[in-house]
Formats: C-alpha cells, sequence, structure tokens
C-alpha cells in the first residue's frame, strides 16, 4: 500500500532549489493541489520541467507569479507572458525546448539511456552551443536525458498500490514523467480499492509511485 499524504505534507517534502517535472498542457492534467501548496509555502528557486508554465495565476502559472521558478526547461511560453517577462528581464532562465525533443528527453531519462539524437533544429538558432554528432554521414544533434528530484503528476483514478489510469488529454506528460523522477507524487481525481482498475488499465505501474495525494484532504 502507498502513503497517502495531503497536499501540504507532498509540498513540505519539497526543498528550495529541487528540480520539478510537473505534468499538465496548458494547465490539463496538472497537480494544481500539489501546486497550491507550493505557493502557500513559499518555495524558492525551483527548476520546472513541463511541456509549458499554463497561464497567468494557473497551474504552473502560479509558481510563476510567486517568484518560486528561476529556471524551467519547458516547449513553449507562449501562453503566459508573466514567464516571459522574466525571461526577459533575466529573473527565469527558460530553456526552450521542441516538445517531441522534451518528451524524449524525459523518456530517455526515466529509461536510463544516455540521450536521444534528433535532427529537430539542425541547422538553426536551436542547435547553437548544441553537440553535433555524425552517423553514415548525417548529423544529429545530441539531447541530453532530463530527470528530476519529484515529478509531481496528475491522474484520473489511483487504487491503494498506486497503480494509475489517466483520462483523454489530461494524460500528456504525466506517464512519462512518472518514469523519470527521483520521488513520484501522484495526485489522482479518485482513488478505489486495490482490485478495481483493470490490469490491461493501468498506464503507470504503481512500482513506480512514492506517494499519493489523499482525496479531500487539505
Amino acid at each position: 500500500m502507498k502513503k497517502g499524504v495531503t497536499p501540504q505534507q507532498a509540498a513540505e517534502m519539497i526543498p528550495d532549489g529541487a528540480i520539478l517535472m510537473i505534468g499538465g498542457f496548458m494547465g490539463v492534467g496538472s497537480p494544481h493541489r500539489i501546486i497550491d501548496a507550493l505557493v502557500d509555502l513559499g518555495r524558492k528557486n525551483l527548476t520546472i520541467i513541463a511541456n509549458d508554465t499554463a497561464r497567468p495565476n494557473y497551474g504552473i502559472g502560479k509558481l510563476i507569479r510567486t517568484g518560486a521558478v528561476t529556471r524551467a526547461i519547458v516547449s513553449h511560453i507562449g501562453l503566459n507572458p508573466e514567464t516571459q517577462k522574466g525571461m526577459i528581464d533575466g529573473s527565469i532562465a527558460v530553456d526552450l525546448v521542441p516538445q517531441g525533443t522534451l518528451a524524449e528527453r524525459i523518456r530517455a531519462g526515466g529509461f536510463g539511456l544516455g540521450g536521444i539524437l534528433t535532427k529537430t533544429g539542425l541547422g538553426t538558432i536551436a542547435a547553437e552551443g548544441q553537440r553535433v554528432i555524425e552517423i553514415d554521414g548525417e548529423d544529429w544533434l545530441y539531447a541530453p536525458p532530463l530527470k528530476a528530484d519529484f515529478a509531481l503528476i496528475h491522474a484520473d483514478r489511483a487504487d491503494y498500490s498506486g497503480n494509475l489510469t489517466y483520462q483523454l488529454t489530461a494524460t500528456n506528460f504525466n506517464p512519462v514523467m512518472a518514469m523519470a523522477g527521483e520521488t513520484v507524487i501522484a495526485e489522482p481525481r479518485e482513488i478505489s480499492p486495490v482490485g478495481v482498475i483493470p490490469p490491461d488499465h493501468v498506464s503507470t505501474s504503481g512500482v513506480l509511485v512514492d506517494y499519493i495525494i489523499l482525496r479531500g484532504a487539505a
């Protein structure tokens, strides 16, 4: 059985300066209760690995607004002008990574691979300072794997063994991030007894999950 914790208890495990993977696509499929708890505790100097930084004061955007984030590794910031402002004034270091490359770098971190090779961005300013590897006469960009101290993920349903299912587009980055976090904290919409989730519906095995956010807990 996995340990159930409140959002406050989960946030207390996360120190200033931690590297966090946070699921979500424009805030859909993000663990909002954990994010709120991090804001309430005033965490600072966080590195966020995510698809995006959502919108102002929504989802990851709450961490941006409160100055909790000093580095963001994301595929875009187009919906959050506060992240854009931080990038321009230097208060937030933003690494813009093509979305597919970002997903594959996270997967590489979770699967223990040494990185990925991609042609995306080759020959553009995105390749400046990056390592180029030649294979059979073709140039490839090397992209290193990504891992995190904590993966904070949203799930549609969990059981008490930590097995997770996801729903529709809220799935997004959550399953792959669950592979790449040293500590994985899942925030499910619903918690069911063991056996209720059919084995072939499990998308993330409970062996990967360390803590489950309790429903109804503050």
